[in-house]
C-alpha cells in the first residue's frame, strides 16, 4: 500500500532503498534533539519537556511533507531560527519564551495563509539574491559564536542585568586548558575527521563522544535513576504556553518579520537545491509540488508554538538521505517514525551537556559560511549591504539586526547611486517598516 501511495515504482526508487534513506537522513538530523533543547532552556524552558516537543514538531512537519508533498525532506526546528528565539526575543528584547512561543504559533499561521496563496514564492523574488546569501553566512557566524560561548572557548562578557536581559558583548578567549572548552573542541574535531570520511551521523557522533569523554571530566551527569530508555517525558511545562499581550507592538511586527524572512530564505533555498539533488526539478528549474511542501513547514511551525518549541524548517541533512537513493515521501515518513522512536531514549538526550552540543553548533556554522562565495563584492552596492547583513548577526547578537542593517543600507544605497529600478516595490516597504520601528517602540 506504501508503495503505491508514494509511487514508487513511478519514481524509479524501492521500499528498502527509501527507507534506508530516511534512516540515513535522521541520522544526520537527530542531532537536533539534543542541540534545540540546549539552546531553548537557556530562556527557562524545561529541558526533558523540550526534548519531547522538537520531537514532536519534527514528526508533525515531516510527516506532512511525506504525505500531502510526497518529497524526500526531514523537517525540524531549524538552527539559526533557535538561537532567534533564544538570543533576541527573550535574552536581547526581554520577552518571556512565553511570548516567542506565541510569535512562533503566529508565524506559523501566517505561513499557512501565505503558502495557500504562494505568496511567500513573491516575497523570495523580491530580495536581492546577495542579501539571502548574506542571511545565511550572518547566521552561520552567530551560530558558531553562540556554540564557542556555551563551551567556555570564547567568553562573551555578557551579564544579566533583570527581567531576563544580557549587556555587554565583549569577546575574549576563555579557559581552553578547562573540561568545557576541551570537550568541546574534542566533539568538533571528532565530527570533522568523520565528516571527512563521508560518516553521514558525524555531527551526532561527535555529539555522543564529547558526552562520554564528559564522564570522567565531571560535565556529563548519567541519569539518577540509571536508565537510558524509558518513557517520553511531558511536554506540559511548555505546551499551550502562548501569550498574546504585546502583540500588538512594533517590536512582535520586528520578530514575526524576522522570523518569516528567515524561513523563507531557508526553506525555499533548500527545498529547491534539494529536489535539485534528487533530479525532481521540472526542465524549467521548478520544484515540484512546491505549495505542499511548503505547507509541510508552515503546519510544522504551526504545531511547534502549540507544542512549546521554535520555527520549523526543511533540513539540508537531507541530502545525505537523498544521496543515499530517496526520492519520495516514504524516506519522509521514515524520519518521522524515527523522531517518534527516538523519544524513548530522551535520557540520553537529556544527559548531554551544552558543552558536548558546542560543536555541531560550531561546525554547522561553518556550513553555512559556504554562501559567502555566492555574494558578489565587485559592486559596492551589493558588497556593503551584504557585509553588513553578516557582521551585525554576531556582532549584536541578533539576527534582527544584521537583516535590518543589510536591507536598509541596501535600499539606501541603490537610491543614492541612481539604481533604484532595481529595487522592488517590497523592499521599499521593507526599509519604510524599519525605519518606523527604530522609533516606534
Amino acid at each position: 500500500m506504501l508503495s503505491k501511495f508514494f509511487r514508487l515504482e513511478e519514481n524509479q526508487t524501492t521500499f528498502k532503498k527509501e527507507v534506508l534513506a530516511g534512516l540515513t537522513t535522521f541520522s544526520t538530523m537527530a542531532y537536533i534533539l539534543a542541540v534545540n533543547p540546549s539552546i531553548l532552556s537557556q530562556t527557562g524552558m524545561d529541558f526533558n519537556a523540550l526534548i519531547t516537543a522538537t520531537a514532536l514538531a519534527a514528526a508533525i512537519g515531516t510527516l506532512v511533507m511525506a504525505f500531502y508533498a510526497n518529497l524526500p525532506v526531514g523537517v525540524a526546528p531549524g538552527m539559526g531560527l533557535n538561537a532567534f528565539f533564544a538570543y533576541t526575543i527573550v535574552s536581547a528584547m526581554g520577552y518571556s519564551w512565553q511570548f516567542a512561543l506565541t510569535a512562533v504559533f503566529l508565524e506559523g499561521v501566517i505561513f499557512i495563509f501565505l503558502s495557500l496563496f504562494k505568496i511567500r514564492e513573491a516575497i523570495i523574488n523580491s530580495i536581492p539574491s546577495n542579501l539571502k546569501h548574506a542571511i545565511s553566512v550572518g547566521i552561520g557566524l552567530l551560530i558558531a559564536l553562540i556554540g564557542m560561548a556555551n563551551a567556555g572557548i570564547i567568553q562573551t562578557g555578557m551579564h544579566h542585568v533583570g527581567d531576563g536581559r544580557l549587556e555587554g558583548v565583549i569577546l575574549k578567549m576563555g579557559d581552553l586548558t578547562s573540561a568545557g572548552p576541551l570537550l568541546a573542541l574534542i566533539g568538533v574535531i571528532v565530527s570533522a575527521v568523520l565528516m571527512y570520511k563521508g560518516i553521514n551521523a558525524a555531527l551526532l557522533i561527535g555529539i555522543l563522544a564529547a558526552t562520554l569523554v564528559g564522564i570522567p571530566l565531571g560535565i556529563t551527569h548519567m541519569p539518577e535513576n540509571g536508565h537510558l530508555i524509558g518513557w517520553p517525558p511531558s511536554v506540559a511545562p511548555v505546551a499551550f504556553k502562548l501569550q498574546f499581550d504585546k502583540i500588538f507592538s512594533m517590536d512582535m511586527v520586528k520578530i514575526l518579520f524576522t522570523l518569516l524572512m528567515v524561513n523563507l530564505f531557508d526553506t525555499v533555498g533548500t527545498l529547491i537545491g534539494l529536489c535539485n539533488k534528487a533530479g525532481l526539478l521540472d526542465k524549467d528549474g521548478r520544484m515540484p509540488r512546491a505549495k505542499q511542501a511548503l505547507m509541510a513547514d508552515a503546519v510544522g511551525t504551526t504545531a511547534a508554538g502549540l507544542l512549546g518549541t521554535s520555527v520549523v524548517t526543511a533540513y539540508v541533512e537531507s541530502a545525505s538521505g537523498i544521496a543515499a537513493g530517496g526520492k519520495t515521501g516514504l524516506t519522509a515518513f521514515t524520519v518521522a517514525i524515527m523522531f517518534l522512536l527516538a523519544l524513548f531514549f530522551a535520557p540520553v538526550f537529556a544527559m548531554i551537556p551544552t558543552a558536548a552540543t558546542a560543536p555541531a553548533l560550531i561546525i554547522v556554522g561553518m556550513l553555512m559560511m559556504g554562501a559567502v562565495t555566492k555574494i558578489d563584492f565587485n559592486d559596492v552596492t551589493e558588497a556593503l549591504p551584504a557585509f553588513l547583513a553578516i557582521a551585525m548577526m554576531p556582532y549584536s547578537y541578533s539576527i534582527a539586526e544584521g537583516i535590518v542593517f543589510g536591507m536598509l543600507s541596501y535600499v539606501l544605497l541603490k537610491v543614492c547611486t541612481g539604481q533604484h529600478k532595481q529595487i522592488s516595490p517590497v523592499m521599499y516597504v521593507l526599509a519604510i517598516l524599519f525605519i518606523v520601528t527604530f522609533f516606534v517602540k
